[in-house]
């Protein structure tokens, strides 16, 4: 066992964890365990996800920036890694728990090993009840699950296929009583059609950062942001973008006055749309 590596008895373990009816014996971290005074939440979703799903990760997770939240999930590939990648990007503290033992050299998959030191150094955690060197075995996922919606006051899906292993972890968060949320998805995708059967039996929808916030009993901030709030978070196109529209004004009139070729600015403004930084209503643009 490396020198950054604790064992942790169940007394503790946060106190959500120790209130499921299978916890762990023990568990070892690797990090600093984040505040319990946060909401927890768990994402999940496919391993081969969709442009649609890692779209979706990060416009959820990005506006939960300035808010109490712990990221909690897998370090697999797809949804799991996304969800780290936005809370770090967005200043969120998020907890990996890997299929496997904690070891460098056994950390489940390899090709997030760096993903796992990034989550380290932003003063994250890693967790796995599995001993250090242990490498990575298919029963060891459904364990780790438990550890996740055990940690968590929520578990969010993000594409699930009919018979996803994220299935699991959406039923064991219902067996545990914690909040379900699903993200819907396209009706033709195979990645959402297990997310839909959850829509079906009650989970709770989630299609805005505001629902994410609502779904953890969190009260949103009352009207837009500041400016210095605004410029923490902006590219330099879309700074320029809501200096113009301090004033709101139309499409056309911020298109000429941001003096870019048409195509691009439109990119840019639909972005900044699906980020829900800006909104246009009848025929005019203003800050979100």
């Amino acid at each position: 066992m490396t020198d950054d590596l604790k064992l942790l008895s169940p007394r503790d373990f946060p106190v959500l964890l120790r209130e499921i009816p299978d916890a762990p014996k023990q568990l070892y971290v690797r990090g600093v365990l984040p505040s319990e005074g946060s909401k927890w939440l768990a994402v999940v979703g496919s391993r081969a996800c969709t442009p649609y799903g890692r779209q979706v990760v990060k416009h959820l997770i990005e506006g939960l920036k300035g808010y109490p939240v712990v990221i909690v999930s897998g370090l697999a590939y797809g949804i799991d890694a996304e969800a780290h990648k936005a809370a770090l990007e967005t200043g969120l503290a998020t907890v990996g728990v890997p299929g496997s033992g904690l070891d460098w050299n056994v950390l489940y998959p390899k090709a997030n090993v760096n993903l796992a030191r990034e989550i380290l150094k932003a003063d994250g955690c890693l967790l796995s009840e599995e001993k250090p060197d242990a490498r990575t075995v298919d029963y060891m996922f459904p364990k780790r699950n438990r550890i996740m919606v055990g940690l968590s006051h929520a578990t969010l899906v993000v594409e699930a296929k009919e018979k996803s292993g994220s299935l699991i972890t959406a039923r064991l968060a219902t067996e545990y009583n914690r909040d379900l949320l699903v993200v819907p998805g396209s009706i033709f995708s195979q990645e959402s059609k297990g997310t839909h059967q959850f829509l079906r039996l009650g989970a709770t929808a989630i299609t805005s950062p505001q629902d994410l916030l609502q779904a953890l009993g969190i009260i949103p901030r009352e009207g837009p942001r500041s400016l210095a709030e605004l410029r923490e978070d902006l590219s330099d196109s879309e700074m320029r973008v809501i200096e113009i529209i301090a004033s709101p004004c139309s499409r056309d009139a911020l298109i000429e006055a941001l003096e870019l070729p048409i195509t691009d600015a439109n990119v840019l403004l639909s972005t900044m749309e699906i980020k829900g930084i800006i909104v246009e209503e009848l025929g005019v643009v203003r800050i979100a």
